[in-house]
């Protein structure tokens, strides 16, 4: 058969997998995945094979991921974590401090957040820029988030805020090279549209958490109280969270040191975020 074809790359995969039971071993077969960031090829093999394991990270990072997206004998989802030094590529335990590095204090569109990757709880810098547009249809331009989930954000925050967006290139980044999939950053996003905007900081203790509904409405995610407790191993004091966690995150409130601020719609974390008078700048 042809190289390359369905017919060749199953039988090939037939062949290892005969020769792995037969002899009791574990095969590693490496690939590469497309510019969408899915395996090249036909996709056959990966139903043939136990586990699916995508080797992740950006060219500018020493970070690299390593993601299960299919597992016969355990979750999916979970990741893990490596940074590729001179001694090689080398596990790290303590992500959070590794994706926060070199994060700027007290500049405009840079804003902490919490993200579950498997059963993990990370804590994640956002960044976002927004400029005047040049061209006739503005930029959309995503690293790490979904574009598509970037556009229908920022139609929220426009219909609520009534700041007009429509004449503005966004940039929004997720640094260290992770890749988010869920919802839990939607607030985060867009308070570091926001705050580019305006031009002004997100407090530096403040860590942004919640799913934005398209009526604006602020929603919870799961496993929150795991987040914010990351987020307070870390260092950080002031959580900006959804309303509808508050039963969820009651310890919190016990912490002399710990500040929580309940939202539950955008305008209403528009202002904590942003007005003169709110306590989070204070």
């Amino acid at each position: 058969s042809a190289p390359g074809s369905v017919a060749q790359v199953r039988e090939a995969g037939m062949g290892f997998l005969r020769l792995a039971k037969t002899h009791d071993i574990t095969i590693i077969l490496t690939g590469h995945v497309t510019k969408e960031g899915a395996i090249a090829g036909p996709r056959v093999l990966e139903h043939m094979v136990d586990t699916v394991l995508y080797f992740e990270g950006e060219k500018e990072s020493p970070l690299r991921i390593l993601r299960a997206v299919k597992n016969r004998f355990a979750s999916t989802g979970e990741i893990g974590i490596f940074e590729m030094t001179e001694k090689g590529l080398l596990s790290v335990d303590q992500a959070t401090s590794l994706f926060l590095d070199g994060k700027p204090k007290n500049v405009s569109g840079s804003v902490v957040s919490a993200v579950l990757e498997g059963t993990r709880p990370l804590l994640i810098e956002i960044q976002a820029l927004t400029v005047q547009s040049n061209y006739g249809t503005p930029i959309r331009m995503a690293q790490g988030i979904d574009r598509s989930r970037l556009v229908m954000l920022m139609a929220v925050a426009e219909k609520k805020t009534k700041i007009d967006m429509s004449a503005l290139d966004a940039y929004v980044n997720v640094t260290g090279g992770l890749r988010v999939k869920g919802t839990s950053v939607d607030l985060a996003i867009l308070a570091a549209l926001l705050s580019s905007l305006r031009d002004e900081p997100v407090s530096v203790d403040a860590v942004v958490l919640g799913e934005v509904g398209l009526t604006g409405e602020i929603r919870s995610v799961p496993r929150i109280a795991d987040s914010l407790e990351e987020a307070y191993r870390a260092g950080r004091n002031r959580f900006v969270v959804p309303a509808s966690a508050k039963a969820k995150l009651r310890q919190f409130e016990k912490k002399e040191d710990v500040r929580v601020y309940y939202v539950s719609e955008l305008n209403e974390a528009y202002d904590l975020l942003f007005s003169k008078e709110s306590s989070l700048q204070k």
